[in-house]
């Protein structure tokens, strides 16, 4: 691991802030972050190189030709204008190997001023997307949870925050330096699909907090098309209901089927069946009932990648 030097800034450059995303569930940190770079034309001027840590999974084919794909990118980004770092990764990285990342994004915020550090992620919820996406703010100390909260943005009392936007937190707090995750809320059962809408909130949020203004014009677009695919989800499950035929009291098999919700029931199925796939001795056979159930609803289509990307990770249990 080691850090290379793009573009030299200069010695007047000054960041307060950082700003720091990873890859996750609905790309809702990335999202937000890679669209404020992108809109606040921030300039690339150094790379950590991780390429020693990353495995290629696959060859990529071109004109008949194998070869390795690019490894992931690790890029540091400065916005002169408004003394800001962003740090964008394309990979999570966990073990040591993610422990020395963290440690030298901070030491890089360090050198150029930074004390305050924000990142960005998803919180699931049992919502339907037709419900406004909300913003939620861990902290890692007292003070700056608290100034979150006079800033208007709710504060998550409990849970976790996984990955690599939550650990950053962990480290900057033992350097002492005020961190906080901006959690955009989403539908549980669309983990696996990008979610703008979510990203949205987040941009909104960061630029409240850092006194920013961009174009939302991109991502409003993103985020309508995105809610015409969730349409299409809970639509196809309404269908699959009403042909099933009705039981005691309006009782369908699995839950009930209300005319504006996903039936909940069959989102929480498709998710504790995700997660027994990877945590059973019975892969193969939780592996088939997952693909039943999704093909029950015909909704395989939405969760393919993710379903696919079981088969490379394997159960945590063994097979």
């Amino acid at each position: 691991m080691k850090l290379n030097i793009l573009k030299e800034l200069p010695r007047s450059f000054r960041a307060s802030t950082l700003i720091a995303g990873w890859p996750g569930m609905g790309s809702v940190g990335i999202g937000a972050i890679d669209y404020i770079r992108r809109q606040l034309d921030a300039v690339a001027f150094a790379e950590i190189d991780m390429q020693s840590h990353f495995a290629p999974e696959a060859m990529i084919v071109e004109d008949g030709i194998a070869g390795f794909p690019a490894p992931p990118a690790h890029m540091f980004y400065a916005v002169e204008e408004r003394d800001l770092v962003i740090f964008q990764s394309e990979a999570q990285i966990a073990g040591t190997p993610g422990d020395d990342l963290m440690e030298h994004i901070l030491d890089m915020g360090q050198r150029l001023g930074v004390d305050t550090i924000f990142t960005g992620a998803a919180y699931l919820t049992q919502a339907s997307h037709k419900e406004d996406a909300q913003v939620l703010g861990v902290a890692n100390n007292d003070n700056f949870r608290d100034f979150l909260a006079s800033q208007g943005v709710e504060i998550l009392q409990e849970g976790m925050v996984s990955g690599l936007n939550g650990l950053l937190l962990g480290f900057a707090q033992r350097r002492e330096l005020n961190a906080a995750c901006l959690l955009g809320t989403m539908p549980q059962y669309a983990a696996p699909i990008p979610n703008p809408k979510a990203s949205r909130e987040i941009v909104h949020t960061l630029g409240r907090l850092l006194n920013f203004d961009v174009d939302m014009s991109e991502i409003d677009d993103a985020t309508e098309k995105m809610e015409g695919t969730m349409e299409d989800i809970e639509m196809q499950i309404q269908k699959t209901f009403s042909h099933m035929g009705e039981g005691p009291e309006g009782e369908f098999q699995g839950g009930r089927a209300e005319d504006d919700k996903v039936p909940q029931s069959v989102m929480e199925r498709i998710e504790k069946l995700f997660l027994e796939v990877t945590q059973t001795d019975q892969f193969h056979q939780k592996a088939n009932e997952l693909k039943a159930e999704l093909d029950r609803w015909d909704l395989y289509s939405f969760y393919e990648d993710r379903f696919l990307n079981l088969f490379k990770s394997g159960p945590k249990g063994g097979r």
